[in-house]
């Protein structure tokens, strides 16, 4: 295990390094929050294919095809359908506003006192986000060195809040473009082929396997729909995905780049469910489903190799982990701490507001890292956190992007009756019911349009600033002094 070790030190060693790195290039306000917006199509297409495709993604998308065969590939799959989605039809559109939080566009929106409400529920979804990626830590070290749970959670929070806090977005692009590197290398390119050899290959885990765990939809059409309403609409509304598409250099960058990454998703959930299929073969009796990545990995690659599978495994969970801390804490500092002082500063970016968001980086890091010690349950928390965001907070985003007629009462009252909805609904049916997300998507949506048609429409000029800025026009000057090195921001 000597090697495996020296791999996984190397990569963490590595992880702290480009985090102080950042930090030099970190001089405003745009560059630590959104990388100056100057991400190229190669950094943008790795870094949101590294944030997307975090934890849940590599050790629970094994789980579900160990437990389900191919089928099981649906959850990772929505994953990246939603990405595409969001790439194809909306990322142009949000990377022209030049804005920071999902909040601020809604502000923009409906002019205003539409966004603290929903950055509260932001905040706590991307709070649970973070915490629940910060609790994989202790999977992956109890398999690589047999450690507490504690101090598991310490040690791989610890490193991710340092590079996060030291370099912010760009420490987290850097970060997350190796993350893309190892997870496609240790994932696609090793693990994927020797689990299928190691088990025969595929005519042998046919003949091994109940026909259902080739049938594509055998993990049943109420389960795939479900996953649709989470995970497909999840990515076009969540803050760590929006932050991402601010990062784009332009419209186009967001658009095709996205695309490329949400493709890339599709291939990943696929290889995922193989993967545990084959394990399924080898390990047809293992207490839980989501052993099999943890179980494969140990005792069917070569030394070496299963250290750097291992650190595809952690690079998983990091960039999940430092996209939902950066989320989180400028959802907390800009939308709800700037509106609690009583005054948000639109003047001029300065070092003041790079420490005032490192701060707060700090801050809501050493807060996940406590939540992830005392929380046990992780599915729980995580499905709280979506059913919020989807049955709280799509209809007014979506609704503000593509109708004309909704208002900022509709927002208001669509946010507050999903939101009771969904939380009312998981209380009377059970956290992990589907119907609290059904029928709080559909309150929400009801509210939205009933009270938005009852009420004045939106200002005439609150509408034209609007457009300028969904048109490009507006909002900051782009970043001149930063413009002169394209090297750092990829081709």
């Amino acid at each position: 295990m000597a090697v495996d070790y020296t791999v996984i030190v190397v990569y963490l060693a590595g992880m702290l390094a480009m985090g102080w790195w950042g930090m030099r290039r970190a001089k405003s306000k745009s560059e630590f929050l959104v990388a100056g917006r100057r991400l190229g199509p190669t950094m943008y297409s790795g870094t949101m294919a590294a944030i997307v495709l975090g934890g849940a993604s590599t050790i629970g998308g094994v789980g579900l095809g160990y437990q389900y065969g191919l089928s099981g590939a649906w959850m990772v799959f929505t994953i990246g359908l939603g990405l595409l989605a969001l790439s194809i039809f909306f990322s142009a559109r949000i990377a022209r506003l030049k804005v920071y939080t999902v909040s601020e566009m809604l502000d923009l929106r409906y002019g205003g006192r539409a966004g603290v409400i929903s950055g509260v529920v932001m905040w706590a979804y991307t709070l649970m986000l973070a915490v629940t990626s910060t609790i994989a830590y202790a999977t992956i070290f109890d398999v690589l060195f047999d450690m507490n749970r504690t101090l598991a959670i310490i040690l791989g929070g610890s490193i991710v809040v340092a590079y996060s806090t030291l370099g912010g977005m760009w420490s987290i692009t850097l970060t997350d473009m190796v993350q893309f590197v190892v997870k496609t290398i240790g994932v696609l390119l090793l693990l994927l082929p020797i689990a299928v050899v190691k088990a025969g290959g595929f005519s042998e885990m046919k003949a091994q396997l109940p026909t259902e765990y080739f049938d594509p939809l055998g993990i049943g059409g109420e389960t795939i729909f479900t996953y649709v309403l989470i995970y497909t609409f999840g990515m076009l509304i969540g803050q760590d995905i929006w932050q991402r598409v601010f990062t784009a250099r332009s419209d186009k960058t967001a658009k095709w780049g996205g695309t490329v990454a949400g493709t890339y998703c599709l291939a990943y959930a696929l290889a995922g469910a193989v993967i545990g299929t084959a394990a399924k073969v080898l390990y047809p009796k293992l207490e839980s489903a989501d052993d099999a990545f943890a179980t494969i990995v140990k005792d069917e690659l070569p030394m070496g190799v299963r250290g750097l599978v291992l650190a595809a495994a952690l690079a998983a969970v990091m960039s999940t982990s430092s996209g939902a801390l950066i989320a989180c804490a400028t959802v907390a500092n800009n939308d709800i701490w700037s509106w609690l002082r009583g005054a948000v500063s639109r003047k001029g970016e300065d070092h003041d507001e790079v420490k005032g968001n490192r701060a707060f980086i700090l801050i809501m890091g050493v807060a996940v890292v406590c939540i992830a010690i005392a929380l046990n349950d992780v599915v729980e928390a995580l499905t709280v956190a979506y059913n919020l965001l989807v049955g709280g907070l799509l209809v007014p985003i979506l609704g503000g992007l593509l109708w004309r007629r909704g208002t900022v009462q509709g927002a208001l009252a669509s946010v507050v009756v999903g939101g009771l909805a969904v939380i009312g609904l998981m209380w009377g049916y059970g956290i992990l019911a589907n119907e609290p997300v059904y029928y709080g998507l559909l309150s929400s949506l009801a509210a939205y349009v009933v009270v938005s048609l009852a009420t004045k429409p939106t200002d005439a000029a609150v509408l034209a600033h609007w457009r300028e800025r969904l048109a490009g026009r507006g909002g900051e000057a782009p970043a001149e002094a930063e413009a002169a090195a394209p090297s750092a921001a990829g081709a």
